[in-house]
């Protein structure tokens, strides 16, 4: 069966096709980054009327990219939550009109099952079970995948997320949104050793994180050497701005590659997977392919074109929990239809009421 899915919870429009015998078939995606530079921040209703704009033009390219038509759709998922309202109910608005006029069953989606699903759309899949690390925007977990929608939450952060971090320590050095690829392409023309970072958590039992401490200890370090205590990173040269990238970017690597090994070494467990867009880093894949490698077990990475948010995930989490068995697709038809913008992965197989 082929199914379409659409992902427009945050900042990027996604719309992919995926077959459950053929995977991957096509995929589109629009990012707002350049839309919302000039903010500092995704700005919710730009990004809600951006998606707008760009939700039918990516499917009709997808389909074209496919060779298929609408009536060889079989079904239609679409991101429920967690994200924004107004970005989640353009996509769920757009999947359920469509599949009413299609006469097709309407499958939502949650947007971190994705995440963590879809380092199986590359070759070779990790098999069942393993330990995943998800490093998306807001979240940072620690997880026990035992199949599809058997999920077990071992350690998330208890303040700031990975990829925040990154966000906000670019901001504290002068770059633009988003900050996590520009802090690691100046973090690579820097040194990690000139500044001596925090790594919290990161000798304490427990598979849990924090780094609101990391951005603080950074201001620091900025008004330090810019003699300023507002922390203008413009009275930095270039290179103490790289080298606080290097520090920084090292710092949160370390915490999250000390967890992670920590977490399979006390599971038992030889497979990771690494998914959400900080796993596009580079350089926590070099750490981790290194630290895997001397411990005899495996890691796995999405293609970066999909780490971040993207409709093949949403896609292809359908087709997954179709193929298990958890959804009846055929008896599900059309119906009133809600978003969760806060919907903890715990309360994923509750179902979503219009009242929510």
């Amino acid at each position: 069966m082929v199914v379409l899915g659409f992902e427009s919870s945050c900042d990027e429009t996604g719309v992919a096709l995926v077959c459950t015998e053929r995977g991957l078939l096509a995929h589109a995606l629009h990012t707002q980054a350049a839309m919302h530079q000039a903010y500092g921040g995704v700005v919710p209703e730009l990004a809600s009327r951006d998606h707008i704009r760009r939700i039918i033009p990516l499917t009709r390219r997808v389909l074209e990219q496919a060779g298929l038509g609408l009536q060889e759709i079989d079904a239609i998922a679409y991101t429920a939550g967690p994200g924004l309202a107004g970005a989640l109910l353009v996509g769920a608005g757009t999947a359920q009109a469509l599949a009413w006029s299609l006469d097709k069953p309407a499958i939502a989606i949650h947007h971190l099952e994705g995440h963590l699903l879809s380092p199986r759309l590359a070759e070779p899949a990790p098999q069942f079970p393993f330990i995943a690390l998800l490093v998306s925007g807001g979240h940072t977990q620690l997880m026990r995948v035992n199949g599809v929608g058997n999920y077990e939450l071992l350690g998330e952060t208890l303040d700031d997320a990975a990829g925040e971090a990154f966000d906000k320590t670019a901001k504290l050095l002068g770059l633009g949104y988003p900050g996590g690829p520009q802090l690691a392409a100046l973090a690579a023309t820097g040194s990690a050793k000139r500044f001596d970072l925090p790594r919290p958590l990161i000798n304490r039992a427990g598979f849990d994180f924090s780094f609101s401490g990391l951005k603080t200890a950074v201001l620091h370090q900025v008004q330090k050497a810019a003699g300023a205590v507002d922390g203008d990173a413009q009275l930095l040269d270039q290179q103490t701005r790289a080298d606080l990238a290097a520090a920084t970017q090292a710092a949160i690597v370390d915490v999250l590659v000390a967890k992670s090994m920590a977490t399979l070494a006390h599971t038992g467990l030889q497979r990771l997977v690494v998914a959400g867009g900080v796993g596009a880093n580079q350089l926590l894949r070099q750490r981790l392919q290194q630290l895997c490698a001397k411990a005899q077990a495996e890691v796995y990475f999405p293609p970066v074109a999909l780490c971040t948010d993207n409709g093949a995930m949403i896609a292809y989490a359908a087709a997954e929990r179709i193929k298990a068995g958890l959804i009846d697709w055929q008896a599900l038809g059309t119906q009133p239809f809600t978003v969760r913008p806060r919907w903890p992965l715990a309360q994923i197989d509750e179902p979503l009421l219009v009242s929510d």
